[in-house]
């Protein structure tokens, strides 16, 4: 919003201030705090709110660590709509509302949101770990990351040094490796989002474990979104150009925002979990960033962490159904190092470090060419 002042009275000398909201870096900095403060300022009222309405707060699962049953029963869940409010506001606000990528990457997030507002809105009342369907979340997922990936293709800005890159896939340190999918690229793409946004649910099951990879991954897309929507940067870098992907930078940087401010209050012992409510959404976001990017192949790099926990989940559960026996001690494997007498904090901390380490390999990824 803010962007269409600085293009209407920019030239007036009276808002000379508004000439550096020319600058995405300008509007990066300003959507991170304004995502925290909003989030930050939901806070307590929020939790409390929350507590009050949901009387036992989100179900614990009888057969997870027994710790958890003593130190997080009674947490309220649905802390991801302090996220959600506070990259809905930051967006708003800073990002150019005239690119169509934006628009794509944010509603696929709200949508992902209410998804997972509805399935924990049924866990808590109905005081169970399982809230809808697992078919009924997937189809719903696919069907609006379909119709996502769809407008991406079909309305979005077309690369001009690239023909056919809307429906391609790059492949990261080849430079002119591209594998025209056709429409078949609108299939691929709805199971990147829906796989990212599912791995990032399984990953969300400690305090903090989920929001700070988040943040990571988020950080990591940012930049190279900024790269890859700035021609001269492109060029230099030798990457595909992706007209207006410089302004996903804005909404990722709401995400590390919306993500400080959420962690504010769910750093041990957690006082709100984001439940499917954040975890859906977040994940299907940096899901729909990485096809608005062409980088779907190394958002399996960058959110390796996720990807391994979700390798865990499906191991874990054809393994049990071909042998009746289990290759962890339980699944996602984040809880198998607790069964194993890792402290919380230990398996928390040491997946950030991973969730780093991937951060920084997949930014490699812009050089190597």
């Amino acid at each position: 919003m803010f962007y269409f002042l600085y293009e209407h009275f920019a030239a007036l000398d009276h808002w000379p201030l508004l000439n550096l909201l020319k600058y995405q870096t300008v509007r990066v900095g300003l959507a991170i705090i304004t995502s925290y403060l909003v989030a930050v300022g939901l806070g307590s009222r929020f939790i409390r709110w929350m507590r009050a309405k949901q009387g036992k707060g989100q179900p614990i699962r009888e057969d997870g660590p027994q710790s958890h049953l003593l130190t997080k029963k009674g947490t309220p869940t649905m802390g991801g709509l302090m996220i959600l409010a506070g990259i809905l506001v930051a967006t708003l606000l800073w990002a150019d509302l005239r690119s169509v990528t934006v628009w794509v990457v944010l509603g696929v997030t709200m949508i992902y949101g209410f998804l997972g507002f509805i399935d924990d809105y049924a866990k808590v009342t109905k005081q169970t770990s399982a809230g809808l369907s697992g078919s009924q979340k997937l189809i719903a997922q696919f069907i609006v990351a379909g119709i996502a990936a769809a407008l991406l293709v079909y309305f979005g800005p077309q690369s001009p040094t690239s023909s056919g890159l809307s429906t391609s896939l790059a492949v990261p340190i080849f430079k002119n490796v591209l594998f025209n999918l056709g429409y078949f690229y609108i299939v691929f793409a709805a199971v990147v989002i829906v796989g990212a946004s599912n791995a990032v649910n399984l990953t969300d099951g400690l305090d903090g474990l989920a929001i700070v990879p988040v943040m990571i991954a988020a950080g990591t897309f940012g930049i190279i979104s900024y790269a890859v929507g700035n021609y001269v940067f492109a060029n230099y870098l030798n990457v595909h150009f992706v007209p207006g992907s410089g302004e996903v930078a804005v909404f990722l940087a709401a995400v590390i925002g919306g993500g400080m401010g959420f962690l504010w209050y769910n750093a041990p012992p957690a006082k709100i979990f984001m439940g499917d409510t954040g975890s859906l959404a977040l994940g299907g976001g940096l899901g729909m960033t990485a096809v608005a990017i062409k980088h779907e192949i190394v958002l399996a790099i960058v959110g390796g962490l996720f990807v391994v926990e979700a390798l865990s989940v499906m191991i874990q559960i054809g393994y049990f159904k071909l042998t009746g026996k289990r290759v962890f001690l339980m699944a996602p494997i984040h809880h198998h190092f607790e069964k194993k007498g890792w402290a919380e904090s230990t398996v928390v901390i040491r997946f950030w470090i991973v969730a780093g380490i991937l951060a920084m390999v997949g930014l490699a990824t812009l050089k190597l060419r």
